[in-house]
């Protein structure tokens, strides 16, 4: 068997992969895990989204800490941040969530946070991951007055929205907002909180029926965001995806706003205020070179990581960074939250947006948007390909070509068989023929695979 936890967390398919004995496993492999520092009975608290799937790996997921002696709290349906944020003030062990983020309704995943509302490190994934493998007979199960109990808590998301709040100084009065809930575990929170700090807010997509979570919608859909927001004149269009852990938003013309507009957005107002730590934002190396360009004109500096929002935490946490994120919108305002929170982004955006007093195309204008090209080169072997002369050799061509007013990346795959070559820079036609070039020459050296 493989790793069981990818990126994040144990994904598959509903009830084929992704299985209610694979969620009791890793139920009771939790409660173990953490209960082996627990002078009591451990707390894991449980959120998820909407899909069909998920009150039965919940139920499933409960089962497993219970029969391991611990204490299950079902919050419901929520965001992923929430359960985050809610993990912590209620000094619990550790948090659950069932959820795919942006799948389709039929994969379902569920991850971990740890008691402080972080992201289990590879180690204690692993550790986890040993304990699944248990046979059934080897599972220690609690008995007598030493089984577990199960709470539902669906209120507690109350406190959630409380301290979003708390984040904004002032209010959203005078602003228009669409939001586009994805029919997932934002639909109630995103609306509800807009509302309440004054905004004017219409709401798309936030009904769901278990299956229509980011069918058409959220924000890897944005078109019918796109048209209601120029339908009925907002300022603003905000759509989440399906476990609200991210945001993207759409100005008032109906053009996307991405990841690293939404960085730059912020990033400036905090620059202004003397609230971005070290003047420094961290992205990875995905992001557009206008990005780069934008902060370094405004007085500021880029740190950057690997691809994944794990690696932009790790760099903030290390060195006490306020600010960073992805293209794709998973921000993270480090002083606010311990993971990436698509309605904490949406705010902060909104406060930089009414501060600015221009509109969000202004805004995000103060960012130049370089054309992007990426080629998935599908190879035979990925081995030696970074010491390959003639590949180091297209490579250094194009850079040389374009200058400080483009880049090129190349990398390969993390889970298969393809080097991704990707370049930016002011012309279109140019990037075609220079990634082209590479992509030949990485086919020629690597061997093209069928």
């Amino acid at each position: 068997m493989g790793r069981l936890f990818g990126t994040d967390g144990v994904r598959g398919l509903a009830n084929r992969e992704l299985t209610p004995e694979m969620a009791f496993r890793l139920g009771w492999a939790a409660t173990t895990y953490f209960g082996r520092a627990c002078d009591c009975k451990p707390v894991i608290t449980i959120g998820r989204d909407t899909r069909i799937s998920g009150q039965m790996l919940e139920n499933a997921l409960a089962a497993g800490i219970c029969s391991a002696g611990g204490k299950a709290v079902l919050l419901g349906v929520v965001p992923t941040p929430a359960v985050a944020y809610l993990t912590g003030h209620m000094n619990a062990q550790a948090g659950a969530v069932i959820s795919a983020s942006h799948n389709p309704f039929y994969d379902n995943g569920i991850k971990f946070f740890a008691g402080d509302g972080y992201k289990l490190p590879d180690e204690v994934e692993a550790e986890l991951e040993e304990l699944v493998m248990v046979g059934i007979e080897e599972m220690p199960r609690k008995e007598g007055a030493d089984i577990g109990t199960l709470e539902v808590h669906r209120d507690l998301v109350k406190h959630y929205i409380d301290y979003l709040e708390s984040t904004v100084a002032g209010d959203l009065k005078g602003l228009k907002i669409v939001v586009d809930c994805a029919n997932g575990a934002a639909y109630e929170v995103a609306p509800t909180i807009y509302k309440r700090l004054g905004a004017e807010v219409v709401v798309l997509h936030n009904k769901p029926d278990g299956i229509n979570i980011n069918d058409h919608c959220g924000s890897t859909h944005l078109e019918s965001l796109q048209a209601a927001v120029k339908e009925h004149g907002a300022d603003i269009g905000i759509g989440h995806d399906g476990d609200a852990d991210r945001c993207l938003a759409v100005d008032e013309n109906g053009e996307i706003v991405d990841g690293d507009q939404i960085m730059v957005s912020c990033a400036l107002d905090m620059l202004n205020k003397g609230t971005l730590k070290d003047n420094t934002l961290v992205t990875t190396v995905m992001s557009n070179i206008g990005l780069h360009q934008a902060i370094k004109k405004a007085g500021g500096r880029i740190e950057v990581t690997a691809v994944g929002d794990r690696y932009v935490l790790e760099l903030m946490r290390k060195e006490g960074y306020v600010l960073g994120g992805e293209q794709s919108g998973h921000v993270i305002f480090s002083q606010y939250s311990t993971t990436g929170d698509g309605v904490l982004t949406a705010l902060q955006l909104l406060v930089a947006l009414k501060a600015s007093g221009q509109k969000m195309s202004q805004l995000a204008a103060c960012m130049t948007k370089y054309p992007q090209l990426l080629v998935n080169v599908r190879v035979l072997g990925k081995e030696g390909w970074e010491t390959n002369a003639k590949i180091a050799a297209a490579i250094a061509a194009g850079n040389q070509e374009l200058g400080e007013e483009g880049r090129i990346l190349v990398r390969p795959s993390g889970t298969e068989p393809l080097i991704r070559v990707m370049a930016e820079g002011p012309d279109q036609k140019q990037l075609d023929r220079i990634v082209g070039e590479i992509a030949a020459v990485v086919r020629q050296e690597q061997g093209e695979a069928k």
